[in-house]
């Protein structure tokens, strides 16, 4: 296939394509995307810092690589972002602090070691909410990247993986790295028109990433389109190349689930009493994805948690707190350091938590899970929005009140879930629809988005003006 290496807004999978059967070359592509950085980020604030030289360099050893037919897989010569909470070795690693401006990674994580073995080109670091503590996207210190579905007025860009999400909606990267403790790689999709997978804990290796919460931390992948995300998964799960290939040609494994449709299946949807929590433009893109996915043969089924959303989500909060404070507190217990003051009230708010009542959250958290998929009993999954409302203007947000009314409770009950766009509101704004499985069962919420993006109406890209 025939593309053009100055698109903005190309596909993983259409890119790979091209690469696979000569039309482009990768030194093309960051070529182009790396201009597109130097025009746009100035307005977007997307990346911490960017690798010009040497994702250059590694573009043009993809040339070679491909011209001698070695080819590693479908994630070779992709361009994405990287959460600067992320280490490789030699590099700084800021995790969103001014505080820790300078500090030199001796190591390289093994989800960013998959990632270069998989022929990845890594454009550059991406911002973060201080700490990864936060899901608007805010940063006072360094800079909150603007969403880039309003150029008027500064939007939250959703957090804390708000400048990977950013990089991608404004075209400067294909794909990124986010991790999600209470939602931030799923909020950061929703907000800027994007999928996001929230896997399974555990699923993807932590090691080399700035911890926030030990128990919920989860890296996962951000991208345009659902097969994107799942190309991009199978990389970070360290799949190689040539088996995603060929189960890719032959629609096999993942990729013959991304095809199987949504006939027969039995989909929770929400009650009355968490449909209240929503705006109204929120509730009518969840109204008309459920339209589309009944419509494809699944049947939709009132699900109640057992306890209010609003309460798993403050469990969660608390729990994130805690082991906040154990890995970050030293930092935020320093008056003169300059932290982010948002950030800070929301750690020490995990200072004083006894150990009993510590191991109580733990524990509740076991018990609620297991309520949780008990629940799930004859469901194939679960379906929330995944913000209760769209993008708020940065004066418009109350520090004090998480955005992640349903994407909290996901890590609490220790399910996966996928973030997959439903359209834009009359003012614009991106909905956001979000698929909750069972614990490893990414395949069903994949399968659940892909058969729900075949159908749905074609999305519009930002305009950068």
């Amino acid at each position: 296939m025939t593309i053009d290496p100055n698109d903005p807004f190309l596909s993983l999978t259409d890119l790979s394509d091209a690469y696979r059967v000569g039309s482009v070359k990768p030194s093309q592509v960051i070529r182009a995307h790396l201009d597109r950085i130097a025009r746009v980020d100035p307005l977007i604030g997307a990346f911490q810092v960017v690798y010009d030289e040497d994702a250059m360099m590694a573009a043009e050893a993809a040339d070679k690589m491909f011209a001698s037919g070695n080819r590693l897989g479908p994630f070779h010569g992709i361009p994405f972002g990287l959460k600067d909470i992320c280490d490789v070795e030699g590099r700084i690693t800021t995790g969103g602090s001014k505080a820790m401006e300078d500090r030199v990674s001796r190591v390289t994580g093994t989800l960013a070691h998959r990632l270069f073995a998989a022929g990845g080109i890594m454009l550059g670091k991406t911002k973060t909410v201080e700490c990864a503590l936060g899901g608007w996207g805010t940063n006072q210190k360094m800079g909150t990247p603007r969403n880039p579905w309003d150029m008027q007025a500064h939007r939250v860009p959703g957090g804390s993986s708000s400048g990977t999400a950013t990089s991608i909606a404004a075209g400067m990267a294909v794909c990124g790295v986010g991790t999600d403790t209470g939602g931030s790689v799923r909020l950061p999709a929703g907000f800027c028109g994007l999928v996001g997978l929230k896997v399974t804990e555990r699923r993807l290796p932590t090691d080399g990433i700035l911890p926030l919460s030990q128990t919920l931390d989860s890296p996962g992948p951000l991208a345009r389109s659902v097969e994107d995300t799942a190309l991009m998964l199978l990389a970070m799960d360290g799949v190689a190349g040539w088996s995603v290939d060929q189960d890719r040609q032959e629609s096999r494994c993942l990729f013959d689930s991304l095809r199987a449709g949504v006939k027969g299946l039995r989909l929770g949807v929400l009650d009355a009493q968490e449909r209240a929590e929503c705006t109204s433009d929120v509730i009518e893109g969840y109204d008309a994805a459920l339209g589309v996915l009944r419509n494809l043969g699944a049947e939709l089924v009132p699900f109640s948690a057992s306890k209010p959303y609003a309460e798993l989500t403050a469990a969660c909060g608390a729990l994130i707190a805690a082991e906040g404070y154990y890995h970050h507190g030293h930092l935020y217990d320093q008056s003169d350091l300059p932290m982010d003051e948002d950030v800070r009230s929301r750690m020490l708010g995990g200072r004083d938590m006894s150990a009993s009542n510590y191991m109580r959250l733990l524990s509740d958290r076991e018990e609620a899970r297991d309520i949780y998929i008990s629940l799930m009993r004859g469901l194939d999954a679960v379906l929330t929005p995944t913000m209760t409302t769209t993008a708020l203007r940065l004066e418009e947000v109350d520090q004090a009140v998480s955005p992640g009314h349903f994407t909290r409770p996901v890590n609490y009950v220790g399910m996966c879930a996928l973030s997959v766009p439903t359209g834009v509101s009359d003012a614009g704004l991106p909905t956001s629809l979000q698929v909750i499985g069972r614990p490893n069962d990414e395949v069903m919420t994949l399968r659940i988005g892909a058969a729900y993006e075949a159908v749905r109406d074609p999305l519009s890209y930002p305009v950068l003006t």
